[in-house]
């Protein structure tokens, strides 16, 4: 899960085309038509690059969290080609033989590429199973497939070690974690998904290549991202035929300070996408906007409508937080919509895990919400009316 910081409750961190069809959560790879060619370049991501040499490939890890300056370097090569082949190890952080066979990965966002890609089954161990939503890897969890282990902070690396993985895909807060440290030490490739640091919706998708890479399904990898991205272009120039540009707001109250996103963030770009007035789209500030009940209310006391109002999962439990909340206008008209009410079988909130490898859905929900007469046969999948 991504760490559990409170402005993460206010952002917005299966329809394949704009047609109508309702979406649907079991995607396949079969859904997709897988074109030919090569094509390792990115088109939005700038965490990570892939060079393919003549018998392996060097994957590269930029920056992978906010302020660093690191870069990683990984040797992907068959293990028939590891077999003749000798490289320096003092130069890469790691030699994966690939397609990988067991992996253990650490976020929510990274459970549905593996999914996508049809290589869910070599998932073997993951932090806080509880917070998984999609129904096949739960399946996985509850036949004891997938071992628990424990939580991010402090990883259970016995249980680890004795899965042994090929690759550990871990994402780093500030690059210091005696867990990770001691995984490494083992000789098991640690490497840190930059996925959450990108800065759009669109380049924290196409971190599927990424994944397409350790599995060698990259033209797999690069058909699902470029349908994902057809589908998120068609909904953005669906929504500028729009008549009208409804204000929004966004968050809720947390120990009295009030956080929102700021105007450069994913979240405020889907929002600018699906053609609305985010009332602080104008701002650039880093990580969240804190600020007081009274500005708030003075701006957006008659916002159109009120997106993703924290963890609050109904108008009562809004109330009880704030009776204050009952004066905006999206409170008085019903337009208020939460992502929160939507979980798995354990209570893990499904745009936590899929929102990110599906920014699609999520800016069609934007549309269908602000501007409902341009997808009437559309059911939002995230986003549903607080009641």
């Amino acid at each position: 899960m991504l760490p559990n910081k409170p402005f993460l409750l206010f952002l917005f961190s299966f329809s394949i085309l704009l047609n109508c069809k309702e979406a649907t959560q079991n995607l396949t790879p079969d859904d997709f038509y897988i074109e030919e060619g090569d094509n390792t370049k990115n088109n939005y991501a700038e965490g990570f690059l892939v060079t393919k040499n003549n018998n392996h490939s060097i994957l590269e890890i930029k920056n992978p969290w906010p302020e660093s300056n690191q870069t990683f370097k990984y040797v992907l090569i068959s293990k028939e080609e590891a077999a003749k082949t000798t490289f320096n190890n003092d130069a890469y952080d790691g030699i994966i033989i690939t397609p990988v066979q067991k992996i253990v990965v650490t976020s929510t966002t990274h459970i549905p590429a593996l999914e996508l890609l049809g290589v869910e089954q070599t998932l073997v161990g993951f932090p806080g199973t509880d917070y998984v939503s999609s129904n096949k890897t739960r399946a996985r969890i509850d036949n004891k497939n997938i071992r628990e282990l424990g939580k991010n902070e402090g990883l259970n690396t016995e249980v680890l070690l004795e899965l042994n993985p090929d690759v550990v895909v871990a994402f780093g807060v500030d690059g210091k974690s005696k867990s990770l440290e001691t995984i490494k030490k083992a000789s098991i490739p640690v490497i840190y998904n930059g996925d959450w640091i990108e800065k759009s919706a669109l380049a924290k998708a196409e971190w599927i290549k990424f994944f397409g890479a350790l599995y060698n399904k990259e033209k797999e990898a690069d058909s699902i991202f470029n349908t994902i991205k057809q589908d998120y272009n068609e909904a953005k120039i669906l929504a500028q035929n729009a008549n009208a540009k409804p204000t929004i707001l966004c968050g809720a109250m947390y120990k009295d300070i009030w956080y929102l996103p700021n105007g450069t963030s994913t979240e405020a770009q889907l929002l600018k996408d699906g053609n609305t007035n985010y009332l602080w789209s104008h701002t650039k500030d880093k990580g969240s906007i804190p600020l007081n009940f009274e500005i708030v209310f003075n701006k957006a006391q008659n916002a159109d409508f009120w997106l993703s109002p924290s963890y609050y999962t109904s108008k009562d439990a809004l109330l009880k937080g704030s009776s204050h909340y009952s004066k905006f206008n999206a409170f008085k008209n019903d337009n208020i919509y939460t992502f929160a009410n939507t979980t798995g079988e354990t209570g893990g909130v499904l745009y936590y895990e899929l929102g990110t490898a599906r920014p699609d859905l999520v800016l069609k929900d934007i549309v269908k919400i602000c501007h409902p007469e341009l997808l009437p046969d559309y059911n939002t999948f995230f986003f549903k009316k607080l009641k």
